[in-house]
């Protein structure tokens, strides 16, 4: 799988949604290898996109496509400046990658020193859906030099929050102490999902 993040400060949410819904009529039939996307704009205005496909190439070749640039033409005009794209071909799922039906997501952005432990503790989730069902799945995308966009789906906001006053497993809190830095949390209180049917 691949992950393509991108990011900016949104100005007109709802003409965003607007053409979120366009594309998805007229141009994800013909995307090649799009599997689906996780939206949502922070309360401050910032939106984040985190799009999956099968694979890199297949990801480009939805970009080449004439019309996907004249697409985003229209997009780019919603957004304050510049819009950030991170692409990761180092793709890791838990329980499934989430579920289009979470009430709230959070995207937790960082840096991480050793990439195979990150990964090693996103898969490693025995017993986590009986210590948090409020947790339907998450994303884990690692840019090349490290850079990672988590992205974890919860059943609803509420539940998330009384989850994360539990204390995390001795190994799982040294790893988030020892090996990850420059942490960033963007919380998606009105996420919305589309994938391929």
């Amino acid at each position: 799988m691949f992950i393509q993040i991108l990011q900016g400060r949104c100005t007109d949410e709802d003409r965003l949604r607007q053409l979120g819904d366009q594309w998805l009529a007229e141009l994800a039939p013909g995307a090649p290898g799009w599997l689906g996307g996780t939206y949502g704009t922070t309360d401050d205005g910032q939106f984040i996109g985190i799009v999956r496909f099968e694979s890199r190439e297949a990801a480009m070749a939805n970009s080449a496509r004439p019309e996907q640039g004249a697409w985003w033409s229209e997009m780019e005009k919603c957004f304050d400046g510049p819009v950030e794209f991170h692409d990761a071909d180092d793709v890791v799922l838990m329980l499934d990658g989430g579920s289009d039906d979470a009430g709230f997501v959070q995207v937790i952005q960082g840096k991480v020193d050793d990439p195979q432990k990150l990964r090693a503790a996103m898969t490693d989730t025995e017993g986590l859906h009986e210590m948090r069902p409020d947790i339907l799945g998450a994303t884990l995308a690692i840019d090349a030099d490290g850079t990672f966009t988590e992205t974890v789906a919860f059943t609803d906001e509420a539940s998330a929050r009384r989850g994360e006053q539990q204390p995390m497993p001795d190994d799982v809190r040294d790893l988030w102490e020892t090996a990850v830095h420059d942490m960033s949390y963007a919380d998606l209180h009105r996420p919305w999902f589309a994938s391929r049917s």
